[in-house]
């Protein structure tokens, strides 16, 4: 292969295309050539190099869509580790080195690869960790599912892969920008520190204003205080995550089986560490009958209005134009730098504390993420709704 000089770019064969090659598998020959030796045209990836980069493949984009770099990065930096004293110590440049899919600053339409290098990654604080199972994290489950599991930062399990989420919902928030939709997500509760009102009663433009990521600057810093106490202890905490889409059409999503509630609710907990999810008023407020609960509709100057949204947007599975709203629940982080009892792979009880550069509560880096997998999922059933019709 030809290394041209400047090593911002690498060939690829015209033959690659016409293989009958799918998106993922176009996307790791191209890492491969992007790794080659070029004096002896072999890459050979070893058990020390895994673990260099996380990337992905994002099929289905569409094309004619304005990238915007900078927006990218500032979205890979809200959930950059070692933003401050209430996260992880760890430090990471996180930039995103696109491979394809994107000519002159605009998508293509063909499958966008990308890869996002590790520079700091401590392999050796996992060590102690190798043979014996962390408590309520995906150790003993993923062991027991596939009989193998790399110990070194949790592998698959780790919460390193959501940058590859961040990377792939900066790309849908462009797209859904050129559609007047937008997303904000915020800290809504962090232990026992929670906002007391709707969210239409704060100023979501200043949740970047601190830290936590919370609109109400004053709570904001008790829950700082409060993460920072908790760091100090070696110990972790948990909470909540509310985001609101604003500018959605009506008629996104299915009656039966593409419910759109279902397809945020099943997007945020597969996000790590989420426990619960619900939107519109959820199980707050149960206690109301239906002729208390119901959205009523009324004559908004000859459109058809509400006169509130209890629904949270969605009714029947369908948008319904106004503000979706919903709450993501996070559980504290299950590895805690404190001696706690378990078992070794063989079931031996024994004694771990964890070493390594943990989140004490990864709410305040989790709000992109939030926001990431919901702008995929309001592009995928925009685009699937353009395609349902005639």
């Amino acid at each position: 292969m030809n290394q041209f000089p400047s090593k911002n770019y690498f060939t690829l064969p015209n033959e690659i295309f016409s293989l009958g090659l799918g998106a993922g598998e176009i996307a790791v020959y191209a890492y491969l050539r992007c790794l080659e030796n070029p004096s002896t045209y072999q890459c050979w990836p070893s058990y020390s190099t895994i673990g260099k980069a996380i990337g992905g493949v994002i099929d289905g984009f569409p094309a004619g869509i304005t990238i915007d770099m900078e927006f990218i990065q500032k979205e890979l930096n809200r959930r950059r580790p070692g933003q401050s004293a209430i996260t992880t110590a760890r430090k990471e440049a996180d930039e995103v080195e696109f491979l394809s899919g994107i000519y002159e600053g605009v998508s293509t339409g063909c499958p966008i690869g990308f890869a996002v290098w590790n520079t700091n990654q401590h392999s050796n604080d996992y060590d102690n960790m190798k043979d014996v199972y962390r408590p309520s994290h995906a150790d003993y489950t993923y062991t027991q599912k596939y009989g193998i599991r790399d110990h070194r930062g949790g592998g698959r399990s780790s919460a390193r892969e959501t940058i590859a989420r961040v990377v792939a919902g900066a790309l849908a928030k462009l797209a859904l920008r050129q559609l007047g939709i937008s997303i904000t997500a915020f800290t809504s509760q962090v232990g026992p520190f929670k906002l007391d009102k709707d969210y239409t009663a704060y100023d979501l433009t200043s949740i970047e204003n601190n830290p936590v990521r919370c609109p109400d600057q004053d709570l904001a810093r008790q829950m700082a205080d409060y993460i920072f106490r908790i760091k100090g202890e070696g110990d972790t905490i948990g909470g909540v995550i509310s985001c609101v889409i604003k500018g959605c059409p009506v008629g996104l999503g299915q009656p039966v089986f593409g419910k759109l509630h279902a397809a945020l609710g099943n997007a945020m907990l597969s996000i790590n560490a989420v426990k619960g999810f619900e939107y519109g008023q959820g199980f707050s407020n149960m206690e109301l009958k239906g002729s208390q609960q119901n959205d009523i509709f009324y004559n908004n100057n000859g459109e058809i209005g509400f006169r509130s949204n209890r629904s949270g947007g969605i009714q029947g599975g369908i948008s319904n134009g106004q503000d979706i709203y919903f709450r993501v629940a996070f559980k504290p982080v299950a590895t805690v730098l404190m001696e706690q009892p378990t078992v070794d792979i063989h079931g031996n009880e024994t004694i771990l504390k964890a070493r390594g550069r943990h989140d004490p509560c990864v709410l305040p880096r989790a709000v992109p993420i939030v926001e990431a997998m919901a702008a995929m999922t309001l592009l995928d059933y925009y685009l699937l709704d353009k395609a349902s019709t005639l």
